[in-house]
């Protein structure tokens, strides 16, 4: 009977200890989803015509770099014309690497890359600073708002001719047609 009440103070020892000592998370987890629009600047020809709207979702912790899961993409002109860069669809890929601050500012990167499914070209942006609000706080997910993304973009492929690279810059927004980069 000692023995079989020992063992249960034992375990109970353990499990009351056990309690009080996992350390409380300090970072914050943000997920980034929604409708993005993306306007590129640059490119002549079907290269200046391949602005598009895009569906994802990524959930980060500060810092690290995750893979997006694409839900959706769009381009906005009709991509099944003569010429154009992508004319029987595209398969899309990409990560973000997303920090929240102090201020609940994000600043961060973001790599998209659109590849023709019966061509050569490939679209490559390459976002260099991502801005936005998230609101979560440590140990919570939080949801990034008024999302931006700028960088600069290259295409490469069958549109702009063996060797040739077309490219310039890209502002992305969140939920809408046009923001304002901070």
């Amino acid at each position: 009977m000692k023995t079989a009440a020992f063992l249960v103070l034992l375990a109970l020892a353990v499990v009351v200890a056990s309690c009080g000592t996992g350390k409380p998370t300090t970072t914050v987890e943000n997920t980034v989803n929604g409708n993005w629009e993306a306007q590129l600047a640059g490119g002549t020809g079907p290269a200046s015509q391949l602005d598009f709207i895009i569906q994802f979702n990524v959930t980060n912790v500060n810092g690290s770099t995750e893979p997006i899961d694409f839900t959706g993409f769009s381009f906005i002109n009709d991509q099944a014309a003569s010429g154009s860069c992508f004319p029987s669809g595209q398969t899309v890929s990409g990560n973000a690497t997303i920090t929240v601050l102090s201020t609940n500012q994000v600043q961060g990167t973001m790599a998209i890359t659109v590849s023709g499914a019966a061509s050569t070209s490939t679209l490559t942006l390459t976002g260099t600073n991502v801005y936005g609000t998230a609101n979560g706080t440590p140990g919570t997910i939080g949801t990034l708002t008024n999302g931006v993304v700028t960088g600069t973009w290259s295409l490469t492929g069958s549109c702009v001719g063996s060797g040739t690279t077309a490219s310039g810059t890209f502002t992305m927004c969140q939920g809408a047609a046009t923001c304002t980069v901070p």
